[in-house]
């Protein structure tokens, strides 16, 4: 612990010994000489440091320190070069004694020329590299900054720091964490490194540090303290978080975008895979690990789009420019043919030299594709369709007109052909205009005229249906749609439906033929007026025969029995196509 002295104050140095024995001086195994501090020169100087620096007994009295080559009197401590009495440089160790009565007393050892030039070389690089030097001793627990350190802690240089005052400018967790290093290293010797954030002494701002430390021993090998550097990191920190918080937003953004990011490596056909995106594009897992150029373009790819990646590949080597491609792989996982675009750029090491890696992003683009595919194909039955209706309309105006006597029967008769229209496509829409149900067909139109449910049961049920479920595809609803608009027209005006006591049954079945079987359809009506075969052909008859017959390709037949009238039509179906799902 600190006694009295100052805690911002210097620790006092130990005064220098004074050797008045004549005997011991010219004795001693090491080199001493005593200087006089007001010109500069040599009183006494010792046999061997005579010998050291190469001078006769005696040689170096009187002699100018200056021409030895050290320019600083009174002399600090340190690694020195000073020339011997035949001109050649010798390292020197030099530690001085403080200065008294206007003599210093200088004690001069020989240093191996790797340790003076390690030394000044170590120590520009230290001050190169904006390190600081500090230091602390385990029984007084000071901590002793050199001029570049405290100038990174914002204290005054050469003052010797009571511990508690450094460790106040810590977070506690972060004083903590010192300490235990500190501890560790003096009981268990070796190194220590670690970053930890600080407050400056001069302005409060808080810095960041690196700190580095190892323990150091006395002469007896007990721990005496620490000696480390110190180095201001704020600025690197800083470029570190942002390069983090950067690299997290990629991140989040290619997993948003559900970009896979890929490096490829040209030299050696070896791929990085950075994210789990990319393995699951190819349907790899981690442990297949990732595909070079290679594999990826003769097993991958399809075989029909390797020559268009190949290309685009050249071009961007030639142009350095962004590599763009399109292609199909087969997913590993499950064997489908899924549809890539693939981007990046390649990377070169220096001007005019090859590119070293291709840096890009690969995106699953299956699903747009083929969302932009069955977009133009429904713009297109859009624009069928909408031909077909108009047509449609024109004709039941023009057959309606014909056959209508008066306005009034012609607007009862054109506007139920509207409506069954409408329904037919109404149907359709609820299905993303896909299939229309038989069985809807045939209630939309029949459940005004029946006495109860529509299923068939029971012989006294005025309407009876019988048949599976049956989806028709939209080419063939609309057609159907109408005829049933007009079977059911006509029973209601002068067939089964035109008496309380008539009957209508219709039965239908799927026949296994064809890319989606062929509906056979009977209508078949009973219980009404007598029936006779008409003498003249409605827009009725004309539509179940030539509508049904061209639009459907259906076999229809009918017969004028005197119980009632009966339709037989043999339609086959056209196999649905999903591709024109917009949702699917």
């Amino acid at each position: 612990m600190i006694d009295a002295a100052d805690q911002n104050g210097v620790a006092p140095a130990s005064p220098p010994s004074r050797e008045d024995s004549d005997t011991a001086f010219a004795a001693a195994g090491i080199g001493l000489l005593t200087l006089d501090l007001g010109d500069g020169r040599i009183r006494a100087a010792n046999p061997h440091l005579c010998t050291l620096l190469r001078y006769p007994a005696g040689g170096l009295t009187g002699v100018a320190l200056a021409a030895l080559g050290e320019a600083t009197v009174p002399v600090p401590a340190g690694l020195r070069r000073w020339r011997g009495a035949d001109g050649d440089i010798l390292p020197v160790r030099v530690r001085p004694s403080s200065p008294m009565d206007g003599t210093q007393v200088l004690v001069i050892d020989a240093a191996g020329t790797d340790d003076l030039v390690s030394a000044v070389e170590n120590q520009a690089a230290l001050t190169a590299a904006g390190v600081g030097e500090w230091r602390f001793e385990a029984e007084t627990r000071l901590v002793s900054l050199s001029r570049r350190a405290a100038h990174i802690l914002g204290d005054r240089p050469g003052v010797a720091l009571p511990w508690p005052v450094l460790r106040a400018r810590l977070d506690p967790d972060e004083g903590a964490r010192v300490e235990a290093h500190v501890r560790t290293a003096l009981a268990e010797g070796g190194r220590f490194a670690f970053e930890c954030r600080l407050r400056r002494a001069d302005d409060g701002s808080e810095i960041a540090l690196s700190l580095r430390g190892e323990a150091s021993r006395g002469d007896a090998g007990v721990p005496a303290g620490i000696v480390g550097v110190v180095q201001d990191i704020t600025a690197q920190v800083a470029a570190r978080t942002a390069l983090r918080a950067g690299e997290q937003r990629l991140r989040i953004a290619t997993s948003l975008a559900a970009l896979g990011i890929f490096e490829w490596h040209m030299l050696d056909d070896q791929a990085v895979w950075e994210n789990e995106r990319m393995f699951a594009i190819f349907g790899r897992s981690v442990a297949d690990g990732a595909v070079g150029k290679r594999e990826f373009l003769e097993q991958i790819l399809h075989p029909d789009d390797r020559a268009a990646f190949r290309s685009a590949i050249l071009n961007a080597l030639r142009g350095d420019a962004v590599l763009n491609a399109t292609g199909r792989i087969r997913r590993r996982s499950d064997g489908a043919w899924r549809i890539i675009d693939l981007a990046g750029r390649f990377e070169h090491d220096a001007a005019h030299r090859l590119p070293r890696r291709l840096i890009g992003v690969v995106a699953d683009v299956t699903e747009r594709r083929s969302a932009e595919e069955r977009q133009t194909l429904l713009i297109r039955e859009l624009h069928h369709r909408v031909k077909n209706t108009l047509a449609t309309v024109q004709a039941i105006v023009g057959s309606t007109a014909r056959t209508a006597s008066s306005i009034e029967s012609f607007y009862e008769a054109f506007v139920g052909r509207i409506m069954s229209l409408a329904h037919t496509h109404s149907v359709l829409t609820e299905d993303t205009w896909q299939t229309a149900s038989l069985r809807t067909l045939l209630v939309n139109e029949l459940k005004p005229y029946a006495d109860g449910a529509l299923d068939g049961a029971g012989d006294d049920a005025r309407i009876r249906l019988e048949g599976p479920p049956v989806d028709l595809a939209s080419e063939v609803a609309v057609p159907i749609g109408m005829a049933i608009h007009e079977l059911t027209t006509n029973a209601a005006k002068y067939g089964a439906l035109s008496t309380p006591d008539g009957r209508v049954t219709i039965v239908w079945s799927l026949v296994p033929d064809g890319p989606a079987g062929t509906l056979r359809f009977d209508w078949v009506e009973s219980g009404g007026p007598s029936v006779r075969e008409p003498t003249r052909q409605g827009f009725g008859s004309r539509l179940l025969q030539r509508v049904l017959t061209a639009q459907v390709r259906a076999e229809v037949a009918m017969d004028y029995p005197p119980d009632g009238f009966r339709l037989r039509m043999l339609a086959p179906l056209p196999a649905r196509n999903t591709v024109l799902n917009p949702l699917a």
